[in-house]
């Protein structure tokens, strides 16, 4: 019955919620000025809006003189209630706060399979040392599934593949889908000089999350073709893709990026290089710019300032055997 009479049959508005703090400021400092400079309100401002509860309430909840306050025994019981609640109160505004200026918590996204080799793993131990406090939870998805009602803070995806109400910010340079064999499946079978010659060899394919397992694209100038390929190996991996290529099994089909170290030095080689499938860059994705949080907004910049850094995978893979050469061996960033 309290409860009503405090606030009706709806909600606590904004003026019962100024009347219980006046109430608890007035209770903790036992004077009505040293409270109304802190709320920094009137005095008689502040005595109207106790008078107000206690109207609303229909008792007294202060004895008062013009030498002292003091609760009455019905202001003490209500204090009791009250008290507690608005420090709960408090504390949850104090954390929400922190939330918006502490890069904390857990950072759910949606990741392409792809992006996690070329986005993911360059920037992990180096991000996880900036901000121990934020837990990556990936989950690796290559379906067009809506991040929002996934409960995602972001997602990553090819450019081509972003709704056009997100924010999308590159995190990766275009880049192109090409055929590549190893040096020891070369050795044994006849280069392909086509894109039809394909179906000579045993080519390792990739299933997609659809279940799809579609042929591989070419273009060149304004030609496209596709190819029905055959081989003896089919995966939903693409890091199995990659070492099976590696290991001599078939000819692989994948993106030239995911692939440049081994190609520059010289464990795959390029099939075709005059035909290839263009391929957008990757961006990291999000619902809003509008209070951003703190663990969302440092994993962004993160991978925009190490997309900067990582301008070397835009090199030619002539310039990146070289760079090879003198460096060792390189792990390109998106």
């Amino acid at each position: 019955m309290r409860e009503r009479a405090l606030s009706g049959a709806g909600p606590m508005r904004g003026a019962q919620f100024a009347e219980l703090a006046a109430f608890v400021a007035i209770a903790d400092r036992g004077n009505f000025s040293r409270a109304a400079a802190i709320l920094g309100l009137s005095t008689s401002t502040l005595s109207q809006t106790i008078r107000s509860l206690e109207a609303r309430l229909g008792v007294r909840l202060f004895n008062r003189t013009t030498r002292s306050v003091a609760l009455t025994e019905a202001g003490a019981r209500f204090l009791a209630q009250v008290h507690p609640a608005l420090d709960e109160l408090g504390q949850a505004v104090e954390s929400i706060s922190a939330s918006r200026d502490t890069a904390a918590g857990v950072l759910r996204l949606s990741v392409a399979s792809l992006a996690v080799g070329l986005v993911i793993d360059p920037i992990l131990p180096r991000f996880r040392a900036a901000y121990p406090e934020v837990t990556l939870d990936i989950v690796v998805d290559d379906s067009l599934a809506d991040i929002v009602d996934g409960k995602f803070d972001a997602g990553i995806r090819i450019g081509t593949r972003i709704e056009r109400d997100m924010i999308a910010v590159r995190v990766s340079p275009d880049s192109r889908l090409i055929a590549v064999a190893s040096p020891s499946y070369l050795a044994t079978h006849e280069r392909p000089e086509t894109p039809q010659a394909l179906g000579l060899h045993n080519c390792i394919r990739f299933r997609k999350t659809t279940g799809a397992v579609d042929p591989w694209s070419f273009e060149r100038g304004g030609e496209k073709i596709e190819v029905d390929v055959e081989g003896s190996l089919i995966t939903n991996n693409l890091d199995l893709v990659v070492r099976a290529a590696l290991d001599g099994v078939g000819i692989g089909y994948m993106l030239e990026n995911y692939m440049a170290a081994h190609i520059a030095e010289g464990r795959l080689v390029p099939l075709l290089t005059t035909w290839s499938l263009p391929y957008a860059g990757y961006h990291v994705f999000y619902p809003s710019r509008h209070q951003m949080p703190a663990k969302l907004k440092a994993f962004v910049d993160f991978l925009r300032l190490d997309a900067r850094r990582g301008a070397m995978a835009e090199k030619p893979l002539s310039v990146l055997a070289d760079d090879a050469k003198a460096n060792g061996v390189i792990r390109l960033r998106a």
